[in-house]
C-alpha cells in the first residue's frame, strides 16, 4: 500500500508541474500574443517545409523508375514547401485573418440572438431584454476581436491558465485525500 501511495504523490505532483507549465504557456500567449504567434507561425510553416521536403525526397526514391500518370506526391510535396514558406513570412496576415472570420462569427451569431429578441419581444415574454443585452454584448465582443490584434492568442492564454488553476485545485484536493 505504501508503494502505490508513492506513485499517486509522484502522479499528482508531475501533474502539478505540468499545470505550472501550462500557466506559463498561458501567461506567455496572453502578454506576448504577438511574438508567441510568430512562434507558432516559424514552428508551424518549418513543419510544412519539412513535410514537404520529406513529400519530394520520397517521390524521388520511391518513383524514380515507376512512372504513375496519376502520382501527385511531388505536387503536394511543393505545395506544402510553399505553404510552408507562406505560413512564416505572412504570419501576421495569418493572424489578422483568422481574427476578422472569428470577429464576423461572432457578430453573426449576436445579429441571430438579436432576431430572436426581437421575436421574444413580440410575443410579450419578459425575458426579451436579458436577450437584448447578450445580444449586444456578443456583438461587441465580435468587433473587439475584429479591431485589436492578438486577441485570440490571449483569450486562449487565458483559457489555459484557468484550466491549468482548475487542474492544480483538483490536484492538490486529490493528493490531500491520499
Amino acid at each position: 500500500m505504501d508503494y502505490l501511495e508513492k506513485i499517486l504523490k509522484k502522479t499528482g505532483f508531475i501533474s502539478i508541474i505540468e499545470s505550472l507549465v501550462f500557466i506559463a504557456i498561458g501567461l506567455f500567449l496572453f502578454w506576448k500574443s504577438e511574438l508567441a504567434l510568430k512562434v507558432i507561425s516559424y514552428v508551424l510553416g518549418s513543419i510544412f517545409i519539412i513535410l514537404g521536403i520529406i513529400e519530394i525526397i520520397k517521390y524521388f526514391f520511391t518513383y524514380k523508375d515507376n512512372y504513375e500518370v496519376f502520382n501527385y506526391e511531388l505536387i503536394f510535396g511543393l505545395m506544402t514547401v510553399v505553404i510552408g514558406i507562406i505560413t512564416i513570412y505572412y504570419s501576421s496576415t495569418i493572424e489578422t485573418i483568422l481574427r476578422i472570420i472569428i470577429g464576423i462569427w461572432i457578430i453573426y451569431s449576436s445579429l441571430v440572438k438579436f432576431s430572436v429578441t426581437l421575436r421574444l419581444k413580440n410575443l410579450g415574454l419578459p425575458v426579451w431584454v436579458y436577450s437584448l443585452v447578450l445580444s449586444i454584448l456578443m456583438l461587441l465582443c465580435g468587433l473587439y476581436v475584429i479591431l485589436n490584434a492578438g486577441t485570440i492568442l490571449a483569450t486562449i492564454g487565458i483559457a489555459i491558465i484557468i484550466y491549468s488553476v482548475i487542474d492544480i485545485v483538483e490536484d492538490i484536493i486529490y493528493l490531500k485525500s491520499i
